[in-house]
């Protein structure tokens, strides 16, 4: 027997006596599910239907409703074990992953550029087929993305990017459960980009059409995102009758959106260029004056770690800021992940509005 419950989506919002937004869902039996995603890779969400994208979504709250909400122990990762590689440090990805498998029953085993050189003391072939042999996936925080696809190529277990120079998909899969839980649905949302053309943008442009966003994406000249990655979203936009715009005004991408995203100026490996980059985004700052431009409703994403030049303190912590749940959600949606690559389990909650 199904029956309403209000959930309560911003924890830190309450504590700190602002509004918070309440969303009804409903729960009971598991519902039939079409979508199947056991076995498949997570390298790109170029390689995701909408459908499918919205599965994991789906999955994501019905975790964060059966485990935070309720105080269910869901074991269904119990016996399993995660094989995680990361060339690149991270705070996020990392606490996200191994207390989100853990807290499933399954155990993460946390591999360092001091444990593990991909491609340098042993192909990576041969760290596929091994992984494959004691682990039932691996997640891979690397430098490059032809890693990614060789490791998947190679192995017979599910490879998840954890962080790559194209792509960031888990990154966006939190963005996107944020921005459901806020607004109640994402279609028609506009999406402001501001900042550099990386990987964030990549992966907002290989998704954001599928859900019936629309996307305005700022960067400075010299910074646009990857041509062919530009190509494909055009195409993505035409068949989802959407909107995408690329632009060097970063007051042009915000006028109107509803959304204000933004991410680090100097990536990991970049550290040479931060001289140039700096001077290459002078007034791509996100502040008040920005959003002033946006639509009434704006919020603001950050995936951390943010530096103050890219967005100053007034916005960042103001109430319309969404970083600080958007980072939690990161564990929700790995979660989801990891579940739907490696079990046949099927979400409870009815499949939200997106």
């Amino acid at each position: 027997m199904l029956f309403n419950l209000r959930i309560l989506l911003n924890n830190a919002a309450l504590r700190n006596g602002r509004n918070v937004v309440v969303r009804h869902f409903r729960y009971g039996q598991p519902l039939q599910n079409k979508v199947q995603l056991k076995g498949r890779d997570l390298l790109t969400l170029k390689n995701f239907t909408g459908e499918e994208i919205k599965y994991m979504l789906w999955l994501s709250a019905d975790m964060k409703f059966r485990i935070k909400q309720k105080g269910e122990y869901l074991p269904l990762l119990q016996g399993k074990s995660l094989g995680m590689i990361f060339e690149k440090r991270s705070t996020r990805t990392r606490l996200s992953t191994e207390t989100g498998f853990a807290l499933l029953g399954g155990h993460p085993c946390f591999l360092t550029t001091q444990d593990i050189h991909l491609g340098v003391n042993e192909s990576l072939t041969d760290t596929a087929r091994v992984l494959s042999s004691m682990t039932d996936a691996v997640l891979a925080r690397v430098y490059k993305q032809s890693d990614l696809d060789i490791l998947a190529e190679e192995a017979s277990i599910p490879i998840v990017n954890g962080l790559s120079d194209l792509y960031h998909p888990i990154q966006i899969l939190a963005d996107y459960l944020t921005l459901q839980e806020h607004y109640g649905s994402l279609k028609g949302l506009t999406l402001s980009w501001i900042g550099d053309g990386n990987n964030i943008l990549h992966s907002i442009m290989m998704s954001a059409a599928k859900f019936g966003m629309h996307l305005q994406a700022a960067t400075p000249k010299g910074y646009e995102p990857d041509p062919s990655i530009t190509k494909l979203a055009e195409q993505y936009a035409k068949e989802n009758g959407t909107k995408l715009s690329l632009t060097n005004d970063p007051l042009e991408a915000a006028r109107g959106g509803n959304v204000l995203i933004t991410d680090t100026w100097i990536s990991m490996g970049q550290e040479e260029e931060k001289k140039k980059r700096l001077q290459a985004f002078q007034g791509y700052q996100v502040t008040m004056k920005t959003a002033k431009v946006a639509a009434s409703d704006w919020t603001f994403l950050h995936c951390l770690p943010r530096k103050p030049e890219e967005v100053d303190d007034e916005v960042f912590y103001s109430p319309r800021s969404l970083v600080f749940p958007e980072a939690e959600n990161r564990k929700w949606t790995i979660m989801a992940v990891m579940v739907s690559l490696l079990t046949d389990y099927s979400p409870q909650l009815q499949k939200p509005r997106f």
